[in-house]
């Protein structure tokens, strides 16, 4: 493989011009050139990312009109280093030279980006960029103030854009595979819908078996009132249990939970109920999962796409691995049921099974999908799907937005909000401008149940190394079979790598059946 070595170049400042430099072949300074310019790019977005971190942890109040500029300004410089024609021409160079694996894998990878921004006028990637911001600071107040018709004008203008966008990236297409396209490229979106359906048809009568149970599961075991400072605490100690590594991250607070950040970087939010411990717990694994994903890519590849995550349903199997795999098993519980039981009173004579139950019981009545247990948790995301689906494709007005959730929810789940704040308010997503986004986290939970049944088999003793607080394994194989590829691969040319199947439900079905069989007593299978 070709050297990075204009990596270190730009990180000081030095200019990497299109100039060959004699001792290189041409291919070699094409290489590093396009190397040079795609760092810059991923300085920029990474820039945006931080000042969108701080809009949603830190800013003060007032902040949004400078910081909507802000990221105006980076979204389109971004945009003009995707679009010049300098890229192009290294890339038409370089797509006919003879490179290795790895260095083919950087060229697909930013055609891939470049093909879309050259169709996408500048002055719309600048406005979709100041509407998003915009409207974060919109949704939040509506949120709190429980009123849609604040959020209604942003939610409509975004949509309106964002069609706009996916008309200039393919005006032939259905404009929501466009999007989708977006957050997860190497997938199809037909792909992604039988993963759906396959998850839907298994899920339901899982659901429908486990209402009829008499199983009575103790999912009080965590009732009382526990304070933030303390739960703060507790989950400070869960990540240095995890191995998050404070030099190159940080815990903050935020309404919606979420992590960003590179290799060097990579920080986490969670947020706290005090009537529900748990749930700010397995909020914090889950943001953990996303970050100990950016801090296993290669430090050396940082700014090309060799160190970069491969789309989002890989990065959401990461946290879903965490969280669920690990974080809701018993062995995990076996090692820290004991630092509950030492941070909060109450709490004593919690069972390792009854804490088991606790984090594991479904409740279909559930209407906040981050707080929602493992299974019907996709069905909150076959709602949302279904409804910015139609959004996009102009099949549903946004007025209508609130009562359609509300019906879906009535008919998927059995359970109606009772206002828009725990109905159509409670995403960030929508506000993002994120429309094909939803998708991403059950398929990286299917994803998460084939990678971890590949890692048992590989780990000897994956079960007694969780309960003895062992984790450096599970990160070495996670690292060794994802983390290290960047995007080096495709997306079903990376799970199929790791687990010898292309991406499917399969593995999450009969893990959800078995466990929740024996969770509830249930005799018959999915």
């Amino acid at each position: 493989m070709l050297p990075l070595g204009c990596i270190d170049e730009w990180h000081r400042g030095v200019d990497n011009g299109a100039k060959p430099r004699p001792d290189m072949s041409d291919t070699q300074a094409a290489y590093d050139d396009l190397l040079g310019h795609v760092g810059r790019i991923a300085n920029v977005s990474h820039a945006e990312e931080l000042l969108s971190w701080d809009q949603q942890v830190m800013m003060p109040e007032g902040g949004t009109p400078a910081r909507s500029r802000q990221l105006s300004a980076l979204s389109a410089v971004e945009h003009d280093l995707l679009t010049a024609d300098e890229l192009g021409r290294l890339l038409d160079e370089l797509e006919e030279a003879d490179l290795d694996d790895e260095q083919a894998a950087v060229v697909r990878e930013m055609r891939r980006e470049q093909e879309r921004a050259v169709r996408v006028p500048t002055d719309l990637v600048e406005r979709i960029s100041a509407a998003s911001s915009e409207a974060l600071t919109a949704w939040r107040e509506a949120k709190e103030a429980d009123d849609f018709d604040a959020f209604a004008p942003h939610l409509e203008e975004l949509v309106e854009l964002r069609r706009r966008y996916a008309e200039h990236v393919d005006p032939d297409r259905d404009p929501y595979e466009v999007l989708f396209e977006e957050y997860e490229p190497c997938l199809p979106l037909a792909q992604a819908e039988d993963v759906l359906t396959d998850l839907r048809d298994a899920v339901v009568p899982l659901v429908d078996d486990i209402r009829a149970s008499e199983a009575d599961l103790a999912t009080d075991a965590f009732a009382g009132t526990f304070g933030a400072d303390t739960q703060e605490e507790l989950m400070r100690e869960a990540l240095d249990l995890l191995g998050y590594p404070w030099d190159r991250g940080r815990l903050d607070e935020a309404p919606h939970p979420f992590s960003t950040g590179t290799t060097f970087d990579a920080r986490i939010t969670t947020r706290y109920d005090e009537e529900n411990p748990i749930g700010a717990l397995l909020s914090t694994i889950h943001e953990f999962g996303h970050a100990t994903y950016t801090l296993g890519l290669p430090d050396d590849a940082y700014g090309t796409p060799l160190g970069e995550a491969r789309d989002l349903s890989i990065h959401e199997s990461q946290s879903r691995l965490w969280e669920n795999h690990v974080g809701r098993s018993t062995a995990f519980w076996e090692l820290f049921l004991p630092r509950v039981v030492e941070r909060f009173s109450g709490v004593e004579d919690v069972s390792v099974r009854e804490a088991y139950e606790a984090v594991n019981a479904v409740d279909p009545s559930n209407r906040i999908r981050v707080e929602a247990d493992e299974l019907t948790y996709h069905l909150h995301i076959v709602l949302r799907f279904e409804i910015e689906r139609d959004l996009i494709r102009g099949d549903l007005a946004v007025d209508d937005v609130p009562t359609v959730w509300n019906d879906k929810m009535a008919s998927y789940l059995g359970v109606r909000p009772e206002t828009d704040a725990e109905g159509c308010l409670q995403d960030i997503h929508w506000s993002h401008g994120s429309f094909g986004y939803f998708p991403t986290y059950s398929l990286g939970s299917v994803v998460a149940a084939q990678l971890f049944d590949a890692a048992e088999a590989d780990i000897e003793g994956l079960e007694g190394r969780i309960r003895e607080g062992e984790f450096d394994a599970l990160h070495d194989w996670l690292t060794e079979n994802v983390h290290r590829h960047g995007k080096r691969f495709e997306t079903n040319e990376l799970v199929r790598r790791a687990t010898g199947e292309d991406v499917s439900a399969d593995a999450f079905v009969d893990y959800a059946t078995a466990k929740y069989g024996d969770l509830y007593g249930l005799s018959s299978s999915v």
